[in-house]
């Protein structure tokens, strides 16, 4: 932005920090009229090439690419004067304990009973043991098809209901009740709800006690295929918790549904019959009338990487707090490959970290806020949402007093668009925020295409929204303001094609980013607004999270 329009433009949103009664429907278009709606900060360019540079090698946690990172960031919240999180040490990191587990043999899957032949690990099973040791197994344990695997007192549905698991293995299905009816009265529909993840499932099986907990794989509701699942690395990351996971079930996986079919066999059923019976709400579960033996060895060690932090403290209201947050890792260098090793993650995420970074600057250089505004760029997301999860539990300032948040992952490159596509839409409203900014902008707000795919589940945003904190994940869409529909749809399949979480995730100089720029305007405006007024945005009735925000009301008064 130049310095006539950043005069124009201070000048202008100063009046959007006023409360709505104190602005005339003249000075609130003036506000947006100060402004060239696709230039919002002019360094984002550079930010963005800096962090996806081959020097920066793909950005791992723990690794060189990760030093130069956290230097590049630092340096950068240090010139704008951004108070930094660690205070007394004078830096901007959160550490976060981790710990990396690599299965180094994982037995087949075998059964008591001699009708069924071992499932093959890998073309007919994954399993790991989530627990920190180095043997894990599981001997003659019980399985038993729990439908969903769902304990969701706001849907009526509870899956365990009288079932005592001590000791079992639970088997479940993929997704949620809503994706399979397909009917907008069950759960949310198609779009898959928390319930729905099989992240989900893993846990409320270590709730309520099971010792093993397989889920069975489909691609439709799953989102992805089963080389999803079986290729690749097995190896895994968590949080280095004093428990050492032995709080979660000794071992986790999957299993294909065409084995899943010779399972239900013992119980003269099918894949298709328990799929359709575990859709009703009186649904029973059922014992499958074998046990199951599992073995998992894992080699583990532990390493530390940070989040960076840094905030701009509230002049009035320093507690209550307006968060952006964004991940700066991504998968670092693959050594074995011959041609291009280096995995940059221009859009994943060194797009949104730049985003969080030139938002900072802009905030920086505007009035002080009366409440706080803290910038969150976290690690380890790629790891599992680990870098997230740990700022959740271990806040700057505490999550009740969280007004909102905003998450930037993978932004619009491809040039300005029409669209404004919420993912996870009608969940929380921050949407309403978004809404009347995205209107002076002479666009609209759409919903995400593929809300069955559970999106709004898969990125950082979601551990603070399952603490009870409004979160936003919006950025733009696909309808192109030159080009059309087609041309954006054509664009986010080919970088999910040819780039996602490949080497070909690299800057290009060709981008048009003009469409970052209109975002970031619309970050700004709902983040400015939170920042002063007096509002406490919630999740919608009948959202799974509107409990817990409730539930934390009285900390805010």
């Amino acid at each position: 932005m130049n310095k006539h329009l950043l005069v124009f433009a201070m000048a202008g949103l100063s009046l959007v920090a006023c409360s709505p009664a104190e602005q005339t429907a003249d000075q609130t278009q003036a506000a947006y009229a100060a402004v060239d709606p696709y230039s919002f900060n002019e360094n984002y360019t550079d930010y963005l090439q800096t962090l996806s540079s081959d020097e920066f090698e793909g950005r791992a946690p723990a690794s060189e690419g990760e030093r130069k990172t956290v230097e590049f960031v630092e340096g950068k919240f240090r010139e704008w004067g951004l108070k930094p999180y660690n205070a007394k040490e004078n830096n901007y990191q959160q550490q976060v304990p981790l710990v990396r587990m690599l299965p180094t043999q994982v037995s087949d899957m075998s059964f008591s009973s001699e009708q069924l032949e071992a499932f093959e690990y890998r073309r007919d099973m994954m399993a790991w043991s989530p627990r920190v040791q180095e043997q894990t197994e599981l001997t003659n344990s019980e399985m038993v098809f729990v439908g969903y695997g769902i304990v969701a007192p706001e849907f009526g549905w509870n899956d365990y209901e009288g079932l005592d698991v001590e000791g079992k293995t639970v088997v479940m299905l993929v997704n949620d009740p809503g994706y399979d009816t397909q009917d907008p009265e069950v759960f949310n529909g198609k779009a898959m709800t928390y319930y729905g993840r099989w992240t989900y499932k893993f846990e409320e099986a270590a709730r309520q006690g099971a010792a093993g907990a397989i889920v069975i794989h489909e691609t439709g509701p799953a989102g992805y295929g089963w080389g999803v699942i079986a290729g690749g690395s097995p190896m895994r990351f968590d949080l280095a918790r004093e428990n050492k996971n032995m709080d979660r079930v000794a071992i986790e996986g999957w299993i294909t549904d065409s084995k899943a079919d010779e399972l239900f066999a013992l119980v003269d059923s099918n894949y298709a019959e328990m799929r359709t019976a575990a859709q009703q709400p009186d649904f029973k579960p059922i014992a499958l009338k074998t046990s199951m033996n599992v073995s998992v060895r894992t080699k583990f060690d532990y390493l530390s990487s940070p989040n960076l932090i840094g905030y701009i403290e509230g002049k009035s209201r320093p507690e209550e707090h307006v968060i952006y947050m964004a991940h700066w890792d991504h998968l670092g260098v693959d050594p074995v490959n011959p041609d291009d090793g280096i995995f940059n993650g221009a859009q994943d995420n060194a797009s949104g970290t730049a985003g969080v970074m030139a938002l900072a600057e802009f905030f920086a250089s505007q009035p002080q806020p009366e409440r706080s505004i803290v910038f969150v760029l976290v690690t380890a997301e790629e790891r599992g949402l680990l870098g997230s999860d740990w700022y959740a539990d271990n806040p700057m300032l505490p999550l009740s007093k969280a007004v909102g948040g905003i998450n930037t992952d993978v932004l619009n490159v491809y040039g300005p668009m029409k669209d404004m596509v919420v993912v996870g839409h009608g969940n929380s409203e921050m949407e309403n925020y978004l809404a009347k900014y995205v209107e002076k902008q002479g666009r609209y707000i759409a919903p995400e295409p593929t809300p069955e795919a559970g999106s709004f589940y898969r990125s950082d945003h979601f551990n603070l929204a399952k603490r009870g904190v409004p979160m936003l994940y919006a950025k733009g869409g696909n309808d192109h303001v030159e080009f059309g529909v087609e041309y954006g749809q054509q664009k986010r399949a080919e970088y999910v094609k040819v780039a996602y979480h490949k080497p070909a995730d690299e800057f290009d100089p060709s981008w048009d980013l003009r469409g970052v720029q209109q975002d970031l305007w619309l970050y700004y405006w709902v983040g400015n607004e939170l920042a002063n007024n007096n509002d406490w945005p919630n999740w919608y009735q009948g959202n799974e999270f509107r409990g817990i925000r409730d539930a934390s009301a009285d900390e805010r008064n």
